[in-house]
C-alpha cells in the first residue's frame, strides 16, 4: 500500500470533495419543485423514496452554506443552501416551534418532533446561511432555536420519551456532544457568557461525567449522578460517537488556546480507536458492550461510513494540534480501510453500511440517516487539517 505524505492526503480529500461528492448531491438531491432535498438515493443516485428527514435537510443546507463561506462564494451553492432553508422555514416546525423528524416531499408532517437533533441541525443551518447571505431573519432564528434547545436539554424528547419516569433515569451522551460543536458554530451570534457557560458544561459532561477515568472509555449513558449503570444501556460503547466528540473537544481547545485539553482529547480518542478496532476484519465496530457481553444492538458489528469518516477527522486534527505520529499512523490505517471499502469510484459518493467482513450490506448512497453531511464534512475537515498540520 502506497505511503502518502500529509500534503498528498490533503489534496486527495479536497479533490474528492469538490469533484466527486458535492457534484453527486448537486445532481441528484435537489427538489426544485417542492423545495428541500431528496436524501433516499440508490447507488446511482436515483430517488427511491421521497420522504424528507429534517435533520438531513438542515445538515445539507449547512454544508452548502459552509462551502460558499469557506471554499468559494458560488451562487449555485448559495441557491442549494437556500433550497433547504426555505423548506425548513415553511414546513419544519410544530406549534411549539420544535422541528418535526420527517415530512412528505410537499412538506406535510409525518413524524412528530421527538428528536431534538432536528432542531440542532436546523440551528446550524440557519446560523451559517444567515451569516453568508446576510439575512438577519435566519441568524435570529438560529439563536432562538439554540435557546430552545438549552431549555429542553434536561428532557430532550419531552412527551415522546418512552422510558417510564423514575425507575432507571439515565442521561445520554449525544446531546452534550452535539452542543459542544453547535455552540462553536453559532458563537458569533450568541452572548459571550452563554457561549462560555455552554462550552464549560459540555467539556465537563464529555471529558469527565461520561468518561471512565481508569479505562478512558466513553459511555453512551450514565446515571443522573454520573455513575456507571450495569445494564444494556449503561454498558453501551459507541466508538464513533466518542471519537467524533474528541475532535469537537480539539476545536474547543484550539479556540481557547488550551493545549492540555487538546492533548487529553487525542489520548482519549486513540483509546476509543484501540478498543473499537476489529482486529480480525479491520474497521471500527458500531457498538460494543464495555464488559464484553453480547450487545443489545443487532447491528453492533456493522461497519458504518460516518464512524470511519469521523475517525479520519479526529486523527487529522490530532496530528494538526499535537504532531503525534501515532495519529498519522492510525490515519493511514483507517484511510486505507475506508477508501478501500466505502468509496464508490464508479458512481461517486460512499457506501454507508458494510457487514463485519467489510462487504457492502446496503448499496444506497443516502437514506433516512445518511445524507449530504458526514462524507463532505469529513473530506473538508481532513483537507484543511492536514493542510494546516504540515510540519
Amino acid at each position: 500500500m502506497k505511503q502518502w505524505r500529509p500534503e498528498e492526503y490533503s489534496k486527495l480529500y479536497r479533490d474528492s470533495l469538490l469533484e466527486n461528492v458535492i457534484p453527486f448531491w448537486e445532481k441528484h438531491s435537489p427538489d426544485w419543485t417542492n423545495g428541500g432535498y431528496y436524501t433516499c438515493l440508490d447507488r446511482q443516485g436515483n430517488v427511491y423514496d421521497t420522504d424528507k428527514f429534517l435533520w438531513l435537510q438542515g445538515r445539507q443546507a449547512w454544508m452548502f452554506s459552509l462551502l460558499y463561506q469557506q471554499v468559494e462564494p458560488r451562487e449555485d451553492w448559495l441557491a442549494m443552501a437556500k433550497l433547504g432553508i426555505s423548506f425548513l422555514s415553511n414546513y419544519g416546525r410544530d406549534h411549539n416551534g420544535d422541528f418535526y423528524f420527517s415530512l412528505t416531499k410537499e412538506g406535510a408532517p409525518l413524524v412528530q418532533p421527538y428528536n431534538i437533533f432536528s432542531d440542532c441541525f436546523a440551528a446550524m443551518a440557519f446560523g451559517k446561511y444567515g451569516l453568508v447571505s446576510g439575512e438577519k431573519v435566519y441568524t435570529d432564528q438560529a439563536v432562538g432555536i439554540f435557546q430552545r434547545i438549552l431549555e429542553r436539554q434536561a428532557n430532550p424528547k419531552g412527551k415522546y420519551n418512552k422510558a417510564f419516569p423514575g425507575t432507571r433515569p439515565l442521561k445520554n451522551f449525544a446531546l452534550p456532544m452535539i452542543l459542544s460543536n453547535l455552540c462553536l458554530e453559532l458563537e458569533s451570534l450568541l452572548p459571550s457568557e452563554m457561549v462560555e457557560k455552554t462550552l464549560d458544561d459540555c467539556i465537563r459532561e464529555v471529558m469527565v461525567n461520561f468518561l471512565d477515568p481508569e479505562t478512558l472509555l466513553m459511555f453512551e449513558n450514565r446515571t443522573l449522578e454520573n455513575e456507571f449503570s450495569d445494564t444494556f444501556e449503561g454498558r453501551l460503547l459507541n466508538p464513533g460517537h466518542a471519537i467524533e466528540a474528541m475532535w469537537f473537544m480539539m476545536d474547543i481547545a484550539k479556540r481557547r488556546g488550551d493545549q492540555q485539553l487538546a492533548d487529553r482529547a487525542v489520548e482519549i480518542m486513540l483509546k476509543q480507536l484501540e478498543r473499537g478496532w476489529d482486529k480480525e476484519y479491520g474497521g471500527v465496530f458500531y457498538f460494543l458492550d464495555s464488559k464484553g457481553h453480547p450487545p443489545q444492538q443487532l447491528e453492533w458489528d456493522q461497519k458504518l461510513w460516518w464512524v470511519h469518516l469521523e475517525t479520519l477527522v479526529a486523527l487529522a486534527k490530532g496530528y494538526e494540534h499535537t504532531g503525534n505520529p501515532e495519529c498519522m499512523a492510525w490515519f493511514e490505517k483507517v484511510h486505507n480501510y475506508a477508501w478501500g471499502k466505502f468509496y464508490d469510484p464508479k458512481n461517486g459518493e460512499w457506501f454507508g453500511y458494510l457487514n463485519r467482513k467489510g462487504e457492502v450490506l446496503l448499496d444506497l448512497k443516502g437514506g433516512k440517516w445518511k445524507g449530504c453531511f458526514h462524507v463532505p464534512r469529513a473530506l473538508f475537515q481532513v483537507w484543511k487539517s492536514l493542510e494546516k498540520g504540515l510540519r
